[in-house]
């Protein structure tokens, strides 16, 4: 005799429940059953061996697991890491007992039921950008790159011309783009940055005009709090900053000022990281910081992993493929992996010749919790985001 069996691929509450009552279990006990079928894996950081102790003891008192480095125990280690493993009602188990618990775990208890509150899933909203809405989590969102520049690493000087950008722009529209994002200032690798003026002088007549014809909400691409500004004040409705409020923290003012979404990504100097996703999520934790004490609502910020910036080609692939662990900060990822250079040395193919590089990682983006993908190709991203879209439909 033969038993059947397979495994479940339930990642969600939802789908857990789902699998329970195809069973026949009863209603309430599927609701209290859920979070036995829900397993995480989450890692803190540099915690104390008296830390560190405690939660290893009490994780394992609720049957789950918690790793720390050899030398915990008898604190010949300074600081150590922890590994917890466990389903949600074992990791919601310990939050209980952390909460009484000395040596600051109160705290930690709380940021820990942050996190499982997060990694529940993010809820189809409308985001407000001032006069418009776009929504998130309903379908993966299209924005459409438009460089103003003589020397983007792709299409630098092709739509440098105020009618030719313009005819750009509504084809993009008509291909189905939501958003359209505009910058003035090349960011490709060892670019020459230019001044103030200089990118005005590119953008405003562009979103000017654009702002007269497109009917989508427009994105203006800068470090720049000044050409935010006069972005704003035209009527843009998102700001895209490259350098998550680093290089000019006022970005931040400007946007809760004009009640506009920012983008903030992920950027540094150099390709060191001690734990690449780790990294990034300190990194984003504190700019969410800067932003909310700048006056900025948390419902109004997207984060973006910044692939093809400060990460090598390996790198790159690796933030992509691990992407879901940017859910435990709860907000909305846009993800550019467009024509970037590690599609290039991958296929070995120039940037006009990445369109199907291009669309496998924007597939595996979204299976990954992309909301948005910022694209050079809209047509043909448009159709792979709606395919990607309807395979992962609930």
């Amino acid at each position: 005799m033969r038993f059947h069996m397979h495994n479940l691929s339930a990642v969600k509450p939802a789908e857990v429940r789902q699998e329970l009552v195809k069973i026949g279990a009863d209603s309430a006990g599927a609701a209290l059953m859920e979070t036995k079928g829900l397993h995480h894996l989450i890692k803190v950081y540099d915690l104390a061996p008296r830390q560190a102790n405690i939660i290893k003891q009490e994780m394992l008192s609720k049957g789950g697991e918690a790793a720390v480095a050899r030398g915990s125990v008898d604190a010949s280690v300074e600081k150590t890491d922890v590994l917890l493993m466990g389903t949600e009602r074992q990791y919601r188990a310990l939050i209980r007992k952390l909460r009484a618990q000395p040596f600051s775990l109160s705290k930690l208890a709380a940021q820990l039921e942050e996190v499982l509150h997060n990694l529940r899933g993010r809820k189809p909203r409308l985001l407000a950008c001032r006069d418009k809405t776009i929504p998130l989590g309903e379908r993966t969102l299209v924005m459409g790159i438009l460089n103003i520049t003589p020397d983007s690493f792709s299409d630098g000087g092709q739509y440098n011309e105020l009618e030719i950008a313009l005819q750009h722009a509504r084809q993009m529209e008509a291909d189905g783009a939501d958003i359209i994002d505009v910058g003035g200032e090349s960011t490709r690798p060892k670019h020459v940055p230019i001044g103030l003026e200089e990118e005005l002088n590119r953008v405003l007549p562009v979103l000017q005009a654009l702002l007269r014809e497109i009917k989508i909400p427009l994105s203006i691409d800068t470090t720049k709090s000044e050409v935010a500004r006069l972005a704003l004040a035209a009527g843009v409705h998102l700001v895209n900053d490259q350098w998550s409020l680093r290089l000019d923290p006022a970005l931040g003012q400007l946007c809760a000022e004009y009640g506009a979404p920012l983008v903030m990504m992920h950027n540094q100097q150099g390709t060191d990281y001690r734990d690449i996703m780790g990294d990034m999520v300190r990194f984003f934790e504190e700019s969410i910081d800067m932003a909310l004490a700048a006056g900025m609502s948390r419902d109004k910020i997207i984060i973006d992993p910044g692939i093809g910036f400060g990460k090598t080609a390996e790198q790159n692939i690796e933030v992509i493929r691990r992407m879901r662990e940017l859910d435990c900060l709860g907000l909305p990822v846009l993800l550019g992996p467009s024509r970037k250079l590690f599609i290039g040395k991958t296929l070995n193919l120039p940037p006009d010749q990445r369109v199907e590089g291009t669309a496998a990682t924007v597939t595996l983006g979204i299976v990954n919790g992309a909301d948005i993908v910022r694209v050079h190709d809209v047509r043909e991203m448009v159709r792979v985001a709606k395919m990607t879209d309807a395979l992962l439909c609930d």
